[in-house]
């Protein structure tokens, strides 16, 4: 069971985004007012409390929706977040992440190191909802940045509270040149137009152990794989918990935000993803986000 977000087409309406509950193949729509509900007043069940909210019967399947988005009068998913939400990231959360942008520095590597131990972890305001993309839309690379990766990064669903609800798939893509200049381009590098990608599915919290997940990263370029690596939640320094403590230190989020926890799986320097690149991201008992590559 998880929780989608999708495009749909109503008559004289037009396209409208809602809630669905994916259960054995099949999507059962929600109201909205129920999933902001959970998010900003929790129970004890989280998530799965929407399973008795949603429609009696389904409306859409699975795989109606796993489609390429855009086509006018076809249903599509779309990242599963609320206009109101924030996307936040954390870095260095992996000993990975460290050393490639203490490699990637022109400037100094030494408080890459600095943070990674450190009690107080590197956390920054990544996306905004105009700014994210779900499943099978476009994700974007700067036209005046030559070194560009996506970063494959477990996502977080957090309630107004605090409590941690669901998991998806994120992928916080990233101008490596950018960054590597000066670390104030922080936010050049990381936030622009479909700078983010979220989906394909929110899973309730307690249906995955996140303290050991393998993550996926695959790139194809011209229906060929041009790279691919692996990691493990298992080697995140800090928990999504510990991340979200701090997150939520002098801030507010009336109706929840989500957290993408930082990346351990880096390409090497030489590589660069390009225009019409295809990523694949795979977290174990999620799900794959895939999106296709733009210049923006």
């Amino acid at each position: 069971m998880a929780l989608v977000r999708y495009m749909t087409y109503l008559p004289n309406v037009g396209r409208q985004r809602r809630w669905g509950w994916l259960r054995e193949g099949n999507i059962y729509a929600l109201e909205d007012q129920a999933v902001v509900q959970v998010l900003t007043n929790p129970d004890e069940l989280g998530l799965n409390s929407l399973a008795t909210l949603a429609s009696a019967e389904p409306v859409f399947t699975f795989e109606e929706l796993d489609t390429v988005p855009g086509r006018y009068g076809h249903p599509s998913l779309v990242a599963p977040l609320l206009s109101s939400h924030e996307v936040w990231a954390a870095g260095v959360t992996y000993e990975s992440s460290k050393f490639a942008r203490m490699a990637e520095s022109e400037t100094g590597s030494d408080f890459y190191a600095k943070v990674y131990v450190a009690d107080r972890p590197e956390l920054f305001l990544k996306a905004t909802p105009s700014r994210t993309v779900g499943q099978r839309d476009i994700v974007g690379i700067r036209p005046d940045s030559h070194w560009n990766v996506p970063e494959p990064e477990l996502g977080v669903l957090v309630a107004s509270t605090g409590q941690i609800l669901g998991y998806t798939v994120g992928n916080d893509m990233s101008s490596r040149d950018i960054e590597g200049a000066n670390p104030l381009y922080l936010p050049q590098a990381k936030v622009y137009r479909n700078c983010c990608a979220l989906g394909p599915v929110i899973v309730p919290a307690d249906s995955v152990d996140v303290g050991n997940l393998g993550i996926r990263l695959q790139i194809n370029r011209e229906g060929k794989e041009a790279f691919l690596g692996e990691t493990s939640t298992a080697r995140m320094r800090r928990t999504p918990a510990e991340i979200v403590s701090w997150l939520f230190r002098s801030n507010d989020f009336p109706q929840g935000v989500l957290l993408l926890t930082g990346t351990g799986v880096v390409p090497p320097d030489e590589f660069s993803i390009e225009a019409e690149d295809v990523v694949n991201i795979t977290i174990e008992g999620i799900g794959t986000l895939t999106n296709a590559v733009a210049v923006i």
